[in-house]
């Protein structure tokens, strides 16, 4: 079955543009009132589609939550994965990695503030199956930043991944309370702050075949 049927409006879109309609409908609904109070009735009275139509894609709403944090997941990754590939310029990295943070937190970019709460702040933390994908996001972020640190300084493993969730998780929180505190500064100020602070610090580690940095040992 390539189409459904709107069955308020008498309207048909292939599957593939339905359910992108119901995931967006769906996440206005949870960003607007958390997962326990939304409603499948709410998401399909947002979306303009009766609620079989919504079934027909979603089994519950659970599994439609699950969607939405798998599609937020991937962006999240995808963003810091191009911020560590589009250069080998260290302090530029460091950039780009905030700049990923932010713009995810933002969500200016795409049209969807309040996506990063699936993710970062979400009131289901303990439903194991949202507990793994917000787990996996985190372990995959540190470790494709810490790939970056091990090959530039020669540090252990378990070194490298210490120093990328600090990088990482430091990114994380601060972007969240820029927005939460409703965007004190700019967004290009924020970023340089945080680059400031913690390139002053990587930049400690030589990179590999380097001269050791002053005072070190």
């Amino acid at each position: 079955m390539t189409e459904t049927m709107d069955a308020s409006r008498g309207a048909r879109l292939p599957r593939s543009a339905r359910r992108k309609q119901l995931l967006a409908a769906a996440q206005e609904v949870f960003v607007t009132h958390g997962y326990h109070a939304a409603a499948m009735d709410d998401i399909a009275i947002r979306a303009g589609v009766s609620k079989p139509v919504l079934y027909q894609h979603f089994p519950g709403k659970l599994e439609l939550y699950l969607a939405l944090l798998d599609t937020h997941a991937e962006d999240v990754l995808e963003r810091v994965r191009q911020a560590l590939a589009e250069t080998e310029d260290n302090r530029v990295r460091v950039h780009n990695v905030l700049t990923a943070y932010f713009d995810f937190v933002d969500g200016a970019d795409r049209g969807d503030e309040g996506a990063f709460r699936l993710i970062f702040s979400s009131d289901l933390g303990n439903e194991p199956a949202v507990r793994e994908r917000v787990d996996r996001v985190a372990r995959i972020t540190m470790q494709a930043v810490a790939d970056t640190v091990a090959a530039d300084t020669g540090l252990g493993r378990a070194q490298a991944e210490l120093l990328s969730v600090a990088l990482t998780g430091a990114a994380q929180i601060a972007a969240t309370w820029w927005l939460e505190n409703d965007r004190p500064i700019s967004k290009a100020e924020a970023v340089r702050l945080l680059e400031t602070l913690q390139w002053r610090g990587i930049s400690f580690f030589p990179l590999q075949g380097s001269a050791p940095a002053p005072g070190a040992s």
